[in-house]
């Protein structure tokens, strides 16, 4: 892949990126908020201002790092802060906050592929603007596929914990000071691609498509 191939799919996925992180990270502090905990609030975490949410690594170096190592560019941004213990019900309302982040996700997704389908059906639709839809489907369900993973401390780690009986919910959650490690272990592997990422997201494309049949062609391997 030569300098210009590479500086074009930087300015075709960079955007859709970015705001797939920061709505992701907002959500959990709004809908955290909305149960009670006020600390990302507090801390002026609830916006939609890229800045506040980037981490150089998580946003910078790993998407790249994993885009050219496994053709997966995701990461992630600074984790809102979240106070269960200030929740009116802290392990049913912990579900409902970590589901935020994946849901935007899909709803993300959703907006770019009507905004694909739209421009599918517009005479001389650039390519650049369908890439830039393309990516943003792309994006944002592999972070929805990809935090819906049962491993704390991703929010599907954190919707197991929520639904587990405490005994069990207790052990689950001690793994989360390792969990990013493991998971990023199993994705450079090909072990979270392979057996749970690709077939959510191959699903979730299928139905897509099925809801807006003019997706097929921008939805297409």
């Amino acid at each position: 892949m030569d300098l210009t191939s590479i500086i074009y799919r930087i300015a075709i996925f960079a955007p859709p990126l970015l705001l797939a992180i920061t709505v992701h990270e907002a959500a959990h502090g709004y809908v955290a908020r909305y149960f009670g905990d006020g600390t990302a609030a507090a801390l002026g975490r609830l916006t939609l201002n890229p800045l506040k949410h980037i981490d150089p690594v998580g946003t910078i170096l790993l998407p790249a790092v994993l885009y050219f190592t496994t053709g997966m560019a995701f990461g992630y941004a600074k984790p809102v802060p979240v106070r269960f213990d200030c929740l009116r019900n802290p392990k049913r309302d912990m579900i409902w906050v970590a589901l935020a982040g994946p849901v935007s996700n899909l709803i993300q997704a959703l907006l770019w592929a009507i905004v694909g389908a739209l421009l599918l059906q517009t005479q001389g639709a650039g390519d650049f603007l369908l890439g830039m839809c393309g990516a943003g489907i792309a994006v944002n369900l592999m972070l929805f596929a990809l935090n819906l993973f049962p491993l704390p401390p991703l929010d599907g780690g954190r919707v197991l914990v929520g639904l587990l009986p405490r005994k069990a919910a207790i052990s689950v959650s001690r793994i989360e000071p390792w969990g990013i490690w493991i998971a990023a272990a199993l994705l450079m592997t090909g072990v979270l691609g392979n057996l749970w990422m690709r077939p959510l997201v191959s699903v979730t494309l299928n139905l897509m498509a099925g809801l807006l049949p003019p997706l097929k062609v921008l939805l297409a391997p």
